[in-house]
Formats: C-alpha cells, structure tokens, sequence
C-alpha cells in the first residue's frame, strides 16, 4: 500500500466534504468565504496526496467517486471533531491560567489522552485549558517539587530516587514484562528460563528511564544483573517497532502492550517480577486549585486498579 505523501489538511478535507454536500466548487467556495479558485487548489492538493480523483467534475458540478465516498464519512467525522476541538477552546475564559500536569512517558502515550478527553467531555463537564509535560517519572517528580507543574503521575521512587517530599496518591499498578514476536523462539513457551531470560540481549528503554531502573534494581536485590543489550531505545513505540523488525525479545510496561494489535506476546519469567505503581503526585492536596482535585477525583474512581499478589517465591 503505498503512503500519501503527507496527511492532509483539515482546510483541504473541510472543501472536500462541503463540495460534496452542495455539488458545486462555487456554492463551496461561497460556504467557506474564500474563492473558487482557492477550493478548486485545496480539492486538487487533497487528490495529489491521496494519489486519486475524489469528485467527478462537470458542467453540473460535482459528485463523489468511488473512492470519494469511501473517504467522506471518515473525513466527516475528523472535521466533526475539530468542530468540537474548537468549541471547546472557545470556552476557555481570555487569561485563564492552564493546569499543568506532569506526565510519565508510559502514562502520556498510553493511559492519559482518552482519560483527558472523557475528563473534559462528560456530562455537565465545563472544560479548561491543561498543558502537559512529558518525562520519565524522575523527571515528572521534580517538575512537582519545583513548581513547574501542579500535579504529576509518576512511578513510584526507586531506591536512588532522591527524598523530594511529594504528597502521593495511589492511581494504577503497572508490571514491567517480558514480550515476544511471534517468530521468536520464546513464543512456544509458556515460561522462559530464568537463565536463558538473563544471558539473552534484549531490547530494553534507555537507561534513565523507570522502567530499566526498576528491572536493574529489582535483579541487583537478587544479585542477577542482565546481559549487555541487543538495543536500548528512547520510547516504548520504539522499542515495539525494532522488536517486530529484528525479531527479538523486548522489556516494556504491561500498560503498554496490546498482543492483539502490537503482534508481541507476554511470556512470564521463571521466578522473577518486576510489579510497579503510578502515583498521583503534588506539593500540597489541601492547596491543589480545585480543577486539579477534580481531575484527580475523576482518574481516580476510573483508573485506582491493584494487580494480583506476586506468586510465593517471586
């Protein structure tokens, strides 16, 4: 399947759906303000990117091809939503100040965006302005302590972790777990050795990271360590990708993994765990504004979960 050259623009797909909806470049043009000329470049800049004709032009106007119709209804809903999007700024008040929360990579990337957007649309919900800073959870904690944001969700302190007297909310457990392609020899296994686990190079996240700290501090209270790593990696998304492309075993969150659509396959080691928690982090509750509180509140009646006790032994 060949890829557009660049995604296309919300101005180009919006002249696309209204030609469609008023068969005619003209009366588009009139919808939208601009000029004929002006949507009859958007509409052939959207069929240069889709590498197809999307209406058919003549005398009477226009009407959708085959492969316009397959792309209006999806069109129309992304328009849809940056209709809402922008209602939806409009109902910041001029000068209110955003909520600054701080956020763990894991959290940004695969637990916080549609916990925001439930948060922000709910029923009677009168939305406000949140800006957020993405880091590893030593990161986020000291944009906390510092002041540069309200609220942070972290993982738990490790044992290096410097003492930075944060107030701490339980939110959700995490684990850090062994995954597999399917071409990898682990994937016939129900259980991976824990001596094969620990000679074989893995794809593992970069070393500042939370998730390859608490693995290396959870084996070096063992006395074990890792082999040396096949690649480390910069993010999790990474570290899927070049598991997929090398064939190869790799360590990331279990918030993280979706067998079904990521095609990387949970294997237990034999004797070993690596369970963490994220927490709700601040400075002071009793002085969070109270938005803060109440998206806190909110996280938390969704997301407070506990994973099962580790198997005796573990």
């Amino acid at each position: 399947m060949t890829r557009p050259i660049r995604p296309p623009d919300i101005a180009e797909l919006r002249a696309f759906c209204v030609a469609a909806d008023l068969g005619s470049i003209g009366r588009a043009a009139a919808a939208l303000g601009i000029s004929q000329p002006a949507v009859s470049k958007r509409l052939r800049t959207l069929e240069a990117v889709a590498g197809v004709e999307l209406l058919e032009r003549s005398r009477g106007g226009v009407k959708l091809t085959d492969a316009g119709r397959r792309l209006y209804p999806e069109a129309r809903k992304l328009l849809d939503q940056a209709d809402h999007i922008t209602e939806m700024l409009g109902l910041f008040e001029a000068g209110e100040r955003a909520l600054r929360i701080a956020l763990s990579h894991t959290i940004a990337e695969f637990v916080f965006a549609p916990e925001l957007v439930a948060f922000q649309t709910r029923q009677g919900a009168r939305p406000f302005p949140i800006e957020t800073i993405v880091g590893n959870s030593r990161t986020v904690r000291q944009a906390v302590a510092e002041g540069r944001a309200d609220v942070g969700v972290a993982a738990a302190r490790l044992p290096d972790d410097p003492e930075d007297r944060l107030e701490e909310l339980e939110l959700l457990d995490d684990e850090i777990v062994l995954a597999v392609p399917q071409s990898h020899a682990w994937y016939q296994r129900s259980e991976v050795p824990r001596d094969r686990f620990l000679a074989t190079p893995l794809i593992v996240r970069d070393p500042s990271a939370h998730s390859r700290r608490l693995v290396d501090a959870v084996l070096a209270s063992k006395r074990l360590r890792l082999a040396p790593p096949l690649l480390e990696v910069g993010s999790t998304v990474a570290a899927k990708s070049e598991a997929l492309e090398l064939g190869a075993p790799l360590l990331l969150s279990a918030l993280a993994l979706d067998e079904h659509r990521d095609h990387l396959y949970r294997r237990p080691v034999e004797g070993l765990r690596f369970p963490r928690r994220f927490l709700i982090v601040c400075r002071s509750q009793a002085d969070l504004p109270p938005r803060a509180k109440e998206l806190i509140a909110f996280l938390r009646r969704r997301r407070l979960t506990v994973l099962p006790a580790p198997p005796q032994g573990s």
